[in-house]
């Protein structure tokens, strides 16, 4: 199932800089620090006046001499009582002006001929000061001027007031220098990205709707194609440049003369260290054939770089596969020729390079071809297109997979291999004639781009799809084998074959020139046979079955990275080999398997606590490495790893383990680069270094000064530096990671710990009480909670809206073990929905989350999740849910991804049922919930939303909303949907967490007068 992803982030719109830093920049801390002072000074005063005027009420004698003045004392002691509970905010700065700590009111003021310590005049003209303040005012300010004796202040009081004084001018330096050391007086966007800050700086723009939109937050990515050399050359790659003046359209680069390239030890700029010259492949953007101007939309040059494959007026099919008219270049003459001669406009499906780089293969109208490629230029119009099969048609594919099999098994357009050295193909042949159909419609557009019949303008375009739901007859699919020399088709029968209805051919390798691996299962894939293929001698054998079903209970997922490994002797590799990813020690892991006959590998990672990912990711046949990327720093980072193909040893880091990280590598052909990609949790960024042992094998040879530890060869594609910069001045949410302890599921299950995310608004009040948004995918296998950098919706809602936003990925998701994982086999929905409302009920708990107010959405897998835990839950913890493109009803999806976790209908009636939304007076216990989808979804029917509300209009239930999106498939672009979609989430949430959605049994018609007295919401 197709995992959305969150709508192309949005351009800057700055929101008003706040008056606090609009005034002068380079004032900003002086300003800061100038208030915070004057508010520490003026307090201090103010305390300090109010104790010595208690010490003389205290002491008798208000005034210097020690006479009695009747009345006017007594009316000075009442006037000084009610001042100590009257603080006038303008007193304390008036009185203090000439006082400092020895003289002032300590020292009683002495009027007439009084003295202070150092002879000067003591007196205090507060009548001038206050002539505005009214008699009792001037009363006592003239009390002050009366002449009288020096009075020395109680000792303890004075060593009480001296340390007062000294706790608090303690206490304004402390925080002087927290002020600074914090770098406090510095703007918010001074301050780089911290992905694990707990706490924000400064006042910075809010995130916008529009940024996301508009990627203002995307890293930028270079795509970067490995290619290999004519002569085995390593470190190539294809470099496009469309309409960049002086540059080729396309050429094949080497790394190590890219510009600003570091070499060596890092000083110098890689031209001069063994690159190879740069090739130009294709000159101009655009050609002219036949008086017609194409514009190339693809291009894929062959082995040997003498002619690239040009693709022009592409058009999309399904989500992986496209039709396009295709072209062969010269490179030399930089002349061109259709593939089909005679019909430069021939609609083709599928063309690939044969790697001996003298013939295409190629789709079209589910038939496949071959087009011999002549060396000559000269002899290319005159080449023959040779047809390979016959019976293709609307039912019959040849070389390319039917919906189902590019969704769910090959996860591509290509179901045709070539041997390594081009003498064999090998394609399914795929049959869906007992495929029932779907319907989908159209409304608005026709995609076929054909014009309805005269009178038919107002009817809808229906697409009939061959859509196998669960359950129902799959496509029969079998591999085929075409010989080159000899032009015949052929198939090897193999014993204890599955039978036709019951197979999933799920991998297909060449291992060596003559040598075929074939993976298969039963069709909900618990039993697993490899069989091994000699076309030469057109005989097989099953080397290999696995009951995975026995070993945890689960299911195979399906691989597409295994790996051939040639024989060679010098480097102690006898024979062929391949290494696959399998299941071992409570995950996946690596194993290498040689011969390809032999059952019994040698494992290369073993675990147990981590697991493999998408592995091998490359694999250095000359010094006998294996990379690929792990999780054994955690469940939620990713880090590059290699070990010895012989036997494992050397487990060995390549990225940096120290801290936490989430990155991806592509590696050139022969191993010796890689293109390393960090994804976070900080600013994203990508470089090409030389793998470590290829930069140690080149610094022993003395081609590099450097350490073997240290590349011989690094380039910084991108550092994101724009990124960065626009990060500092935007507010992004607080990223908190954890991990949750939840109870198991059934009676005695074991608690699980599950990983977490949680967004808190970024001027984060532990003090306040904030509503709770829940996103979830949940699918089987998938993962959420990484350490990614991600601006995204869920972004947007924590630091703009300024609500907490929790991510959970329960039970059934990847890379916590397969313990973990296969609970949910036969009962999709149940064990997430389960840990989402224990995850729930643990932050509705927290002293800063509303309990009465969280909610939870998710698109797709996680729609479907939303209203299995709204259902099972039943108002219980959560009030709302949003669900986009939901699962309702898993009969309703496709045979291959459903099967393989729920078996079929069939034979698990009981836990299809379980697994379903049908229980209306569950749902609605809810609040309130939301419903979107895509009328022309291909993936998650449209059926899915509507038997539920048909389930709700029987029940008399109505606490919902809908949405549907005509002519939107599952991902909701057509005409505007995905804004849409997010701005009815959007304002739909606000609504949700505000009240608006009260639920009011048996409802009741007020007038304006009542309802404006209402509390909002009712």
């Amino acid at each position: 199932m197709a995992q959305p992803l969150s709508p192309p982030p949005p351009a800057d719109a700055s929101s008003r800089t706040p008056t606090f830093f609009a005034d002068n920049d380079n004032a900003h801390g002086r300003s800061r620090m100038s208030h915070e002072s004057q508010s520490s000074v003026s307090t201090t005063s103010l305390i300090l006046e109010r104790i010595s005027e208690r010490a003389e009420v205290e002491s008798g004698s208000p005034h210097g001499g020690g006479r009695n003045t009747g009345a006017n004392d007594g009316g000075n002691f009442a006037l000084r009582r009610d001042r100590l509970s009257d603080f006038d905010d303008d007193d304390p700065l008036k009185d203090s002006a000439d006082y400092d700590l020895e003289t002032g009111p300590f020292l009683g003021g002495g009027g007439g001929g009084g003295r202070n310590n150092n002879g000067s005049s003591g007196s205090r003209n507060s009548a001038a000061a206050r002539q505005n303040a009214g008699d009792a005012a001037d009363e006592e300010a003239a009390s002050y001027d009366k002449p009288g004796r020096y009075i020395k202040m109680d000792p303890s009081l004075r060593r009480l007031v001296l340390i007062f004084t000294a706790v608090i001018a303690a206490a304004w330096l402390g925080g002087l220098v927290i002020y600074i050391t914090h770098r406090s007086y510095l703007h918010g966007s001074s301050f780089d990205h911290d992905p694990l800050a707990t706490t924000s700086h400064g006042n910075l723009r809010k995130i916008t709707r529009s940024q996301l939109e508009d990627g203002f937050y995307l890293p930028k990515r270079a795509s970067i194609k490995w290619v290999g050399g004519p002569a085995g050359e390593d470190g190539l790659l294809l470099e496009t440049s469309r309409d960049v003046p002086g540059k080729p359209f396309l050429a094949a680069e080497d790394v190590r003369s890219m510009p600003g390239a570091a070499a060596g030890n890092g000083n110098g700029n890689g031209n001069g260290n063994g690159a190879a010259n740069s090739r130009t492949l294709i000159k101009d953007a655009a050609f002219q054939y036949g008086g017609t101007r194409y514009v190339i939309a693809s291009a894929a040059p062959s082995d040997n770089m003498a002619k690239v494959l040009l693709g022009v007026n592409t058009k999309s099919n399904w989500r992986h596969s496209k039709t396009a008219s295709y072209f062969v270049l010269d490179v030399a003459s930089q002349t061109v020729e259709p593939l089909v001669p005679g019909e430069p406009d021939a609609r083709i499906q599928l063309a690939q390079w044969s790697p001996a780089s003298d013939a295409v293969s190629f789709t079209r109208d589910n038939n496949l071809f071959l087009r011999p490629v002549p060396a000559e230029a000269s002899q290319l119009a005159t080449s023959p297109v040779k047809q390979i099969t016959t019976d293709g048609g609307a039912e019959l594919f040849y070389g390319v997979p039917d919906w189902v099999y590019e969704e769910e098994v090959l996860s591509g357009a290509s179901a045709t291999w070539w041997s390594p050295d081009g003498h064999y193909l090998a394609f399914l042949r795929t049959n869906e004639t007992g495929v029932p159909s779907y319907p989908v419609q159209y409304f608005i557009e026709r995609p076929s781009g054909t014009d309805p019949l005269p009178g038919e303008e107002n009817y809808p375009e229906v697409r009939q799809i061959k859509y196998p739901k669960a359950g129902a007859h799959n496509p029969v699919v079998n591999l085929q084998f075409y010989d080159i020399s000899k032009g015949d088709v052929f198939t090897v029968p193999v014993s204890g074959d599955f039978a036709d209805d019951n197979r999933l051919i799920t991998t297909v390798l060449w291992a060596g020139p003559q040598k075929v691996l074939i993976k298969e299962t039963n069709r909900i894939s618990n039993i697993m046979r490899v069989v091994v293929v000699d076309v030469g001698s057109r005989a097989g054998q099953a080397v290999r079955t696995v009951d995975v079903g026995h070993i945890d209970g689960g299911w195979f997922e399906i691989s597409t990275t295994t790996r051939y490994v040639p024989a060679d002797p010098v480097r102690q590799r006898p024979d062929d080999g391949y290494i696959d990813t399998i299941v071992y020690n409570n995950g996946d892991h690596l194993a290498y398997f040689t011969p390809p006959e032999n059952p019994n590998p040698v494992m290369l990672t073993k675990g147990p606590d981590w697991e493999v990912v998408d592995a091998p990711s490359g694999v250095d046949l000359a010094r006998n490495l294996v990379y690929f990327v792990a999780t054994i720093q955690g469940s939620t980072q990713r880090h590059v790893y290699s070990v010895n193909l012989h036997d494992g040893s050397g487990l060995t880091p390549i990225t940096n383990t120290t801290a936490e990280g989430f990155y991806t590598a592509s590696f050139s052909t022969g191993a010796g680069f890689v293109l390393l990609e960090y994804r976070g949790p900080g600013i994203p960024w990508q470089k090409v270094i030389s793998t470590p042992a290829a930069a140690a094998v080149a610094s022993s040879s003395g081609s590099a000064s450097g350490s073997a530890t240290t590349p011989t060869f690094q380039h910084t594609l991108e550092d994101n530096a724009e990124l960065a910069d626009r990060v500092r001045k935007h507010a992004l949410p607080l990223r908190i990671y954890g991990t949750l302890e939840v109870p198991g599921y059934e009676d005695g299950d074991p608690p699980v710990q599950l990983n977490y995310v949680e967004r808190r608004p970024p001027h984060f009040n532990p003090n306040k009480k904030y509503p709770v948004l829940f996103q979830q995918y949940s699918g089987p296998g998938s993962q959420e909670v990484k350490h990614e950098f991600r601006v995204d919706f869920q972004s947007y809602v924590a630091a703009s809206l300024g609500y907490v936003v929790v991510t959970v990925d329960p039970r059934g998701t990847g890379y916590t073990g397969r313990k973990n994982r296969v609970l949910v086999r036969g009962r999709l929905g149940v064990v997430e929905a389960h840990d989402h409302i224990a995850a729930a009920r643990h932050w509705g708990a927290l002293p800063y989350v509303d309990a009465n107010r969280l909610a939870i959405w998710g698109w797709s897998y996680g729609g479907f999740t939303t209203l299995k835990t709204l259902e099972q839950d039943a108002g219980q913890t959560f009030s709302y849910g949003m669900a986009v493109a939901p699962v309702t009803d898993w009969r309703f999806y496709d045979s291959i991804y459903t099967e393989r976790y729920m078996d079929t209908p069939q034979t698990n009636g009981g836990g299809y049922d379980a697994s379903a939304v049908q229980n209306a007076s569950a749902l609605a216990q809810n609040v309130r919930f939301l419903i979107m989808h895509g009328v022309a979804d291909d993936n998650v029917h449209l059926q899915n939303s509507l038997a539920l509300l048909d389930r709700l209009d029987l029940a008399g239930i109505s606490n919902y909303d809908v949405h549907v999106f005509p002519d939107s498939d599952h991902s909701i672009y057509f005409h505007n949907g995905n804004q849409i979609v997010y701005d009815k989430l959007e304002n739909w949430l606000i609504n949700a967490f505000n009240g608006e959605w009260l639920k009011v049994v048996d409802a009741q018609p007020i007038d304006n007068k009542k309802k404006r007295q209402l509390p909002a919401g009712q």
